[in-house]
């Protein structure tokens, strides 16, 4: 078996563990079930296929199916859009030969850095690939981190979120960001099973994340289109930003991420009291806090 194929099985295999039979419409059963999840005969009664064709599947073995029968086993599964996205992926992958190789350097075309810094009041960012950091306008350094003053190498948030312990300290919510961060990486290397990048960083967070092994082995996928952050900031305290995100025209390997707060509340405040502690002289002692 390839190692693709591989991880087609590995996905199959976690994710009809993670099913819950009643809400998959199941009847109940007197037998006890050994292992959480569905079996392979439930998935393949459910999805309109044969259980020895599902199997074949589960194993890494070469298939490829039709439209219709993607679509009838990420209904069967319970696939999101993401998940649904990653199983297509992997078998698209599965049916080619492996390419390792490595992409161009992603650049962030000046209109979108013009636009960046025109939020001037609001944390915006450009993620690319592998959730690499591409840029960052004044407020998402002062809310996050400085990520531009940081190496090359550094400028990744799912490495950020994992090894950075202001990253820990920073999110109210640090385990859910973070597992959805590793869930991302995980979509991503779906999509593109050849980069060496995304490879790399990968191995890297394997040996130095005491969370990531564990995490990256549950197969989970997950895609940030939009949602919210609970951060204790050590400047403006505690606060939750919602976030909405948008891909540039011409350019769907990069995301733009623009965070907000509703008017009026208190973390729309500690939003504009940063915004003015980022525009004091370098002398003023708060910017010492962090």
């Amino acid at each position: 078996m390839t190692e693709k194929n591989q991880e087609l099985a590995d996905f199959l295999r976690r994710t009809r563990g993670q099913c819950d039979p009643a809400r998959a419409g199941l009847p109940a059963d007197a037998r006890i079930r050994r292992v959480p999840g569905l079996r392979r005969e439930e998935v393949a009664l459910l999805a309109g296929v044969s259980t020895d064709y599902y199997a074949r599947l589960e194993q890494g073995r070469r298939i490829v199916p039709s439209p219709s029968v993607l679509d009838a086993l990420g209904r069967a599964l319970g696939l999101d859009p993401a998940g649904q996205a990653h199983l297509e992926d992997l078998i698209a992958a599965a049916g080619k030969p492996p390419r390792p190789r490595a992409r161009p350097v992603q650049r962030v075309r000046p209109g979108l850095r013009q636009l960046l810094d025109s939020l001037d009041g609001e944390p915006a960012m450009v993620l690319g690939r592998r959730t690499d950091i591409l840029a960052t306008n004044r407020m998402a350094r002062a809310l996050f981190a400085d990520f531009e003053a940081r190496p090359p190498a550094e400028r990744n948030y799912a490495r950020w979120m994992l090894l950075d312990e202001d990253a820990r300290t920073l999110f109210a919510d640090w385990e859910p960001q973070a597992r959805a961060a590793v869930e991302s990486l995980r979509l991503e290397l779906g999509a593109d099973p050849h980069d060496r990048s995304t490879a790399d960083l990968v191995a890297e967070l394997r040996t130095t994340s005491a969370e990531f092994p564990g995490w990256w082995d549950e197969h989970r996928v997950h895609q940030r289109t939009h949602g919210s952050k609970r951060l204790h900031h050590p400047v403006v305290g505690d606060l939750t930003v919602d976030y909405e995100t948008l891909t540039p025209p011409g350019d769907t390997d990069s995301t733009l991420y623009v965070y907000t707060a509703e008017p009026g509340s208190p973390s729309r405040q500690a939003l504009d009291l940063l915004a003015n502690w980022t525009l004091s002289p370098p002398s003023d002692p708060a910017r010492n806090t962090r």
